[in-house]
């Protein structure tokens, strides 16, 4: 966050950055309050929110290639938006964190619902996801299709995932959303380790599989949602953080905090190389990490592959 702090366009040394962080007027004030500092707050708690929630759907599929896009929460947030703007309920994309965050929970709740068989079956609940999130996707492109030149922009770069112009607005609400998640995570965490293991032997040792697979599908559910009511939808940093946790770690579950720690640093430092790569064109934060994820997915693929 430092470096991102001190690198772009224009260099700020680290000493004019504390300096201007401890409220000392100077030249920098203008970069380093307004521009960056935010922006790099908002990266950090977007990426905070996506690990865990990555972790906690991974550990309900047991699928180290699933992630909350997988579950429809991307593809909801992305449809009640443009359902949003079609209708008029708001005007512009700078309104529309709360419609995305209802959009996401509302996805991930109908995928959970046409997946309840009697009990909810990890790989049932993924293909309902993919299924359900063609489908959205498919309203998405209908309404960039025959919407006007300027709301069809607009909502390209919304759905491209993005931190350009985000700040203490977006940080805000996240942050209230984080503490609150807190007394959750700390159970979520205890929660995970009996799941490592099958389904018969949670159960003889107590544990109510059911009961526990939905709450930590709720409460990743609202991580990524609130996330992408932040920042966008942005890919594969929910997928690849908890894996890298993993092995930084080497825990036989996936580790929360590490998880909320790595998701932070990589959307950071994708944030800090999207800004500065191009000077002084900008990338979209999302089109990076997705530019990355790509061939990391195709490697994890590829792994498990030759595992089985």
């Amino acid at each position: 966050m430092l470096t991102a702090a001190c690198v772009g366009q224009t260099f700020v040394p680290p000493g004019e950055v504390w300096r201007t962080l401890r409220g000392e007027a100077g030249p920098y004030d203008l970069v380093v309050n307004e521009l960056r500092v935010p922006r790099i707050v908002t990266g950090a708690l977007v990426g905070a929110a996506l690990g865990p929630a990555g972790a906690l759907v991974q550990t309900v599929t047991r699928n180290p290639l699933a992630s909350p896009d997988v579950i429809g929460v991307g593809h909801g947030a992305a449809a009640a938006t443009v359902l949003a703007l079609a209708t008029g309920v708001v005007r512009s994309p700078g309104a529309m964190p709360l419609v995305s965050v209802a959009g996401g929970l509302g996805a991930a709740a109908l995928v959970y619902l046409l997946a309840w068989r009697r009990g909810m079956q990890p790989n049932r609940f993924v293909l309902t996801g993919v299924g359900i999130g063609v489908a959205l996707s498919a309203v998405v492109q209908l309404y960039v299709t025959d919407s006007e030149l300027e709301a069809a922009e607009q909502i390209k770069l919304w759905l491209t995932g993005s931190l350009n112009g985000r700040g203490w607005e977006q940080a805000g609400p996240l942050a209230v959303v984080l503490m609150l998640s807190l007394p959750a995570l700390v159970w979520a965490s205890r929660a995970v380790r009996p799941l490592g293991l099958d389904t018969d032997t949670a159960a003889a040792l107590g544990v109510r599989v059911d009961r526990v697979r939905l709450g930590l599908t709720v409460l990743g559910v609202v991580l990524a949602a609130t996330a992408t009511g932040a920042a966008g939808p942005i890919g594969f940093v929910a997928l690849t953080s908890p894996q890298l946790a993993r092995r930084l770690t080497r825990t036989p579950h996936l580790p929360l905090l590490t998880s909320a720690l790595t998701g932070a640093v990589v959307l950071v430092t994708a944030d800090l190389a999207a800004r500065t790569l191009l000077p002084p064109l900008e990338i979209p934060v999302g089109a990076l990490t997705a530019l990355v994820g790509g061939p990391y997915l195709l490697w994890l693929l590829g792994r498990r592959t030759a595992a089985h």
